[in-house]
């Protein structure tokens, strides 16, 4: 089984362009799952399980015991969804006749609405953010720590802007580079799951913020290039990226996640937001002024519209609030 799982993951990175995070909760789904058929015999010694072993049964007696050990539904609807596609390439490639996972039916998940904010929410958090200044070091502070203070807040504003305005993935954001920014147009070139291309819109606030970010951005490149004479590492790919950290490197999702968490705090201290939210919120707010459902499915990268139709929901719950406030005989 297991050079059958590394042909696997190999497919999916090489022909498919699965994204690490993917890869790496494909290796642990079905890890888990060799070492709960990987068994000892009477003398200690441990077996390569074989494929042609493995029947809808067996997997249903290990969903079983995920949920005996009182796993979450999505994460064993995960697990099996991964099982699936691993026995599906196992069948592409001959190892097996048919697919044993395909019997098993997936658990029936609970309906989480996303928590969204609304729009004038948003419109309160950005405008405050872009009446912000940034915390200077005090006394004894180089005025070059004070001035990349200045930068980086510039970056922080165009970073929250664009999440918003364009309705993008963590991950995507991050990787935008300057060539994939049309100004004219006001469009972006976005590489989603799977690395696949998608045009994006983003508005003139955004655009705004942006302008303001790349007045800075080559001094804040100028940093990478100044530790790279010391031993830093860069190149090409990071010196090409819109978002850079303070080191003058590409940003990462973490440090995403961060900065939109650090300023929503200082919004509202209880507001616990995160880049997803203003994703949900883009995508909720176009749905609630009329735009097209299918359009906002191509502008969120959604491959199915099922994905999608989840907002349709968030819209007629938000609807009933304000139907249940404002009528006299709600």
């Amino acid at each position: 089984m297991q050079p059958a799982i590394e042909r696997f993951l190999t497919y999916l990175r090489d022909e498919r362009n699965a994204s690490p995070h993917t890869l790496r909760n494909y290796r642990g789904d079905l890890g888990r799952f060799r070492a709960y058929l990987t068994i000892p015999d009477r003398k200690g010694r441990v077996q390569e399980p074989r494929l042609d072993a493995i029947d809808h049964l067996v997997i249903r007696e290990y969903l079983g015991d995920l949920y005996s050990r009182e796993k979450q539904k999505t994460s064993i609807a995960r697990a099996l969804a991964a099982l699936r596609s691993f026995f599906k390439f196992c069948v592409r490639d001959a190892l097996l006749k048919e697919n044993p996972a395909r019997l098993v039916r997936t658990p029936r998940l609970p309906q989480r609405l996303p928590s969204v904010p609304s729009a004038e929410q948003v419109n309160r958090f950005l405008d405050t953010c872009a009446e912000a200044k940034p915390r200077l070091a005090g006394k004894g502070a180089t005025k070059e720590r004070d001035a990349r203070a200045r930068r980086l807040i510039r970056r922080d504003r165009a970073l929250l802007e664009l999440l918003y305005a364009s309705g993008l993935r963590a991950s995507e954001l991050v990787g935008l580079n300057l060539a994939d920014i049309n100004r004219r147009e006001l469009m972006l070139r976005v590489r989603g799951k799977g690395r696949k291309e998608r045009l994006v819109p983003y508005g003139s606030k955004a655009e705004a913020a942006l302008e303001r970010w790349l007045e800075v951005r080559e001094q804040v490149r100028g940093t990478r290039l100044r530790s790279s004479r010391f031993g830093g590492q860069g190149g090409r790919e990071e010196s090409d990226a819109l978002l850079l950290n303070h080191l003058g490197r590409r940003l990462t999702t973490r440090s995403v996640g961060n900065i939109v968490k650090k300023y929503g705090r200082l919004f509202d201290p209880n507001w616990d937001l995160h880049p997803h939210a203003l994703r949900h919120a883009f995508a909720t707010h176009l749905l609630s002024e009329g735009a097209d459902l299918r359009a906002i499915q191509e502008l969120l990268g959604h491959r199915s519209l099922s994905t999608t139709q989840k907002y349709t929901s968030v819209s007629i719950k938000q609807l009933m609030e304000v139907y249940d406030k404002a009528h006299p005989r709600a």
